[in-house]
């Protein structure tokens, strides 16, 4: 890409959630849902003291993408770092469930969520644990008659419990920019030592969680640009194509079998782990 291009490309990272659910829905047919002005601030938030937010970091959006029905759940990754708690949960458990409701009355809608989370917000502990679970329901039902498709772009990334539900999605998106992985940097180091997992090495972090790296090891269906039309073009492609044959939760087998080949005496090498899912179950 020329400096021309990379300049004047719609940058996806750089928007805000109600941005990008905005920018991914067909122009004119956005309609939000339990809005700021819905005021669904997180009580638990300010019983600690703690700023609160009138959407809890959730946009949840309806509308149309390439003319057919979808609602888009957006986590603001710059609110209490996309953490998920009772209400931002609540509301993306709820427009899923709906979606579903949707699809058993002959109405056939779709959904894209954009992972921007750390994962659960640890002022809210159980109930956001119990939120993400929830979460993790409604994805697995509503997939059984439209494909749910989960972005990641960058800034935060996706871990935590929401690393479970991106990995229970139909097809996953995401950017060279973005991480994806069950633990953060900073977590493992803290419970296995700076010997096991250095927090202050990218090359390593986005080497083994990045997005191309996820991208090579077949845990993600599309890797894009940091390009708003490319991202809304992929998801287009994505709806058109349906459901797989087979989600990731069904190739568990698959993913032991890999998982075995590990050896877990030194840290592996990026390129020792796409070797290791390129062999597939072999």
């Amino acid at each position: 890409m020329s400096i021309e291009q990379f300049l004047k490309r719609d940058s996806f990272i750089e928007r805000g959630a109600r941005s990008r659910a905005a920018a991914l829905l067909d122009a004119g047919t956005m309609r939000e849902l339990a809005g700021p002005f819905e005021r669904l601030h997180s009580p638990w938030l300010a019983m600690q003291k703690l700023v609160t937010q009138a959407d809890d970091g959730v946009v949840v959006a309806k509308g149309k993408l390439d003319g057919r029905p979808t609602v888009v759940l957006a986590i603001e990754g710059a609110f209490q770092g996309g953490s998920m708690g009772e209400i931002g949960g609540a509301k993306i458990a709820g427009a899923l469930e709906l979606a579903a409701r949707d699809n058993r009355r002959g109405i056939p809608t779709q959904a894209v969520i954009v992972f921007e989370t750390g994962g659960v917000r640890l002022q809210e502990a159980n109930l956001g644990l119990a939120a993400i679970a929830e979460i993790q329901s409604a994805i697995v039902d509503l997939r059984r008659y439209r494909p749910v498709i989960g972005v990641s772009a960058g800034t935060v990334g996706c871990y935590g419990g929401m690393s479970i539900a991106a990995g229970l999605c139909s097809y996953l998106v995401m950017t060279r920019e973005a991480r994806l992985g069950l633990n953060g940097p900073q977590v493992i180091e803290q419970e296995a030592g700076s010997a096991e997992f250095d927090a202050r090495q990218r090359a390593l972090i986005w080497g083994l969680t990045g997005g191309e790296q996820r991208h090579a090891s077949g845990l993600v269906d599309a890797l894009v640009a940091d390009d708003t039309a490319e991202i809304k073009a992929v998801l287009a492609r994505l709806f058109v194509q349906g459901l797989p044959a087979c989600h990731r939760s069904g190739r568990v087998g698959e993913y032991l079998a890999r998982l075995a080949r590990v050896d877990t005496a030194s840290q592996p090498a990026p390129a020792e782990v796409r070797a290791i899912y390129a062999q597939g179950d072999a």
